[in-house]
């Protein structure tokens, strides 16, 4: 490799862009020199505001991920950093321990996408890269030392334990005594640690689904596989609830006592609302089910990504002292520290899909209730999504622009049961239906991908639409 050449020259030559979360592409894209890249570029735009010697490293269990991570802490070492090494862990964990530690991290992790790609999320010493520090990391000028081909040092077990720690201690004694959890351990990175954190809470653990080969499960939308085996282990253990998490473990997948999986942001509200929160910021995907509860003081709605909730918390913050947010796909943000009697929850924000799964399901238990009980409660608001894969993003910014300025042309193209009354476009094109129904259709931010997601008074009926209009987009 020559020395001349600059970090923002090699990024681009590899094609790779920033999603709504970190930077995706295929595994053969990730070369060890396009690794080295993004860390060098990604360490110098930090150094611009902070001060640190040690950089933070961990991955999830994709096969790629191990050769990935090598290749940052090797870039991380010739640029003069230490490497607190942590392997095979949850983001959340890492992020916290990097928090704790004022110090950035880089987590090697593609999330849901298939096991054929990956991806690298960075996160500050104060939390994640806001949307400035992804175009100073693509347009760095830093030019590249030669890489070396170093082995990983044997990980750290100590974020592991702070996660543990983080929960024991915000949900004392053993709240979910009683209770028999399934967990759907599929290829997550945090199978094990949930598994004793579970355990820790007092709860019957049952594992289920363990596999060595990764599994891409997507929290937002959950196979059809998926809904079935959730159904059939609950019947067949007697569970009151079943958990799972994406990949990376910062996206839950929560069940009832019969394994029907609750939607992410119904999981959020419940989240929410259990902790106290006062001013929110989500999506303009999340149900308005939101708003329609009437818990929460302020609700601030974003463009779809962590990077925008992140901003609407930091500026609610300046105003309410109980601030969080959460994306339709569940992961839970924490902007502000809680406190009650001697416990204590530090703020961690960036995606977490432990807390608001354990919450719900501790605080059904101390309520003596069941988790659909907590869900039937909530205003009757439902929704689904889907995606129609290999769906080129131009294809689908075209229809959203020509959809934009002729409402009507949507309509008829996809068949809609009533006419548009209002067209929000915060991010992508979200429709309002005169039946109060919702269509949003928007473009994945790291795949050639088209979501839809829908709004009606019914479970069945939200399915209906957004497999309808799914259809028909196929057609198009």
């Amino acid at each position: 490799m020559a020395t001349h050449q600059t970090a923002s020259s090699i990024i681009a030559e590899s094609g790779i862009s920033f999603g709504t979360s970190g930077a995706r592409g295929r595994v053969e894209q990730f070369s060890d020199e396009v690794c080295a890249a993004f860390s060098i570029a990604f360490i110098s735009t930090m150094q611009a505001t902070f001060t640190f010697d040690r950089i933070a490293i961990g991955i999830d269990r994709r096969p790629s991920s191990p050769k990935m991570a090598a290749a940052c802490a090797n870039a991380a070492s010739i640029a003069g950093l230490e490497v607190d090494y942590y392997g095979i862990l949850p983001t959340p964990a890492l992020a916290l321990q990097a928090l704790a530690d004022n110090i950035p991290a880089i987590m090697i992790t593609g999330s849901h996408i298939p096991f054929d790609r990956n991806g690298i999320k960075f996160y500050r010493p104060d939390g994640e890269i806001t949307k400035a520090d992804e175009l100073n990391i693509l347009n760095s000028e830093t030019p590249l030392a030669p890489t070396t081909d170093s082995p990983l040092q044997h990980p750290s077990d100590t974020a592991n334990q702070r996660y543990i720690e983080r929960f024991t201690h915000w949900f004392p004694g053993s709240p979910l005594a009683g209770w028999k959890v399934g967990l759907y351990q599929h290829s997550a990175a945090g199978r094990d640690l949930n598994d004793q954190i579970l355990s820790n809470l007092g709860a019957e653990v049952v594992t289920l689904g363990r596999s060595e080969t990764f599994v891409p499960v997507d929290t937002e939308a959950v196979s059809e596989e998926d809904q079935a085996l959730g159904q059939a282990w609950a019947s067949e253990h007697n569970l009151n609830a079943l958990l799972s998490t994406d990949g990376d473990g910062d996206r839950p997948l929560l069940a009832d006592e019969s394994g029907t999986w609750q939607r992410g942001d119904i999981v959020g509200l419940l989240c929410a609302q259990a902790l106290g929160i006062k001013a929110l910021a989500v999506p303009v995907s999340c149900n308005t089910a939101i708003e329609l509860s009437k818990s929460f003081t302020h609700i601030e709605r974003t463009r779809i990504g962590s990077p925008f909730v992140l901003s609407g918390m930091a500026t609610l913050a300046e105003h309410y002292s109980e601030v969080a947010g959460f994306e339709a796909n569940g992961g839970f943000l924490l902007e502000s520290a809680l406190q009650e009697d001697n416990r204590y929850l530090a703020p961690l924000p960036t995606r977490d899909a432990l807390l608001p799964a354990l919450t719900l399901m501790v605080t059904a238990a101390k309520q003596g209730v069941a988790i659909s009980t907590l869900v039937a409660e909530l205003p009757s608001r439902h929704t689904d999504s889907g995606r129609l894969q290999n769906f080129p993003t131009e294809r689908s910014q075209a229809l959203i622009a020509n959809w934009q300025s002729t409402p009507q042309a949507m309509e008829k193209a996809l068949l809609l049961p009533t006419a548009i009354s209002e067209i929000n476009t915060t991010d992508g094109l979200r429709a309002t239906l005169k039946n109060g129904d919702i269509v949003h259709l928007r473009p994945s931010g790291n795949a050639p991908e088209l979501r839809c997601y829908s709004e009606s008074s019914s479970q069945k009926a939200a399915h209906s639409l957004a497999k309808h209009c799914l259809a028909q987009l196929a057609n198009t």
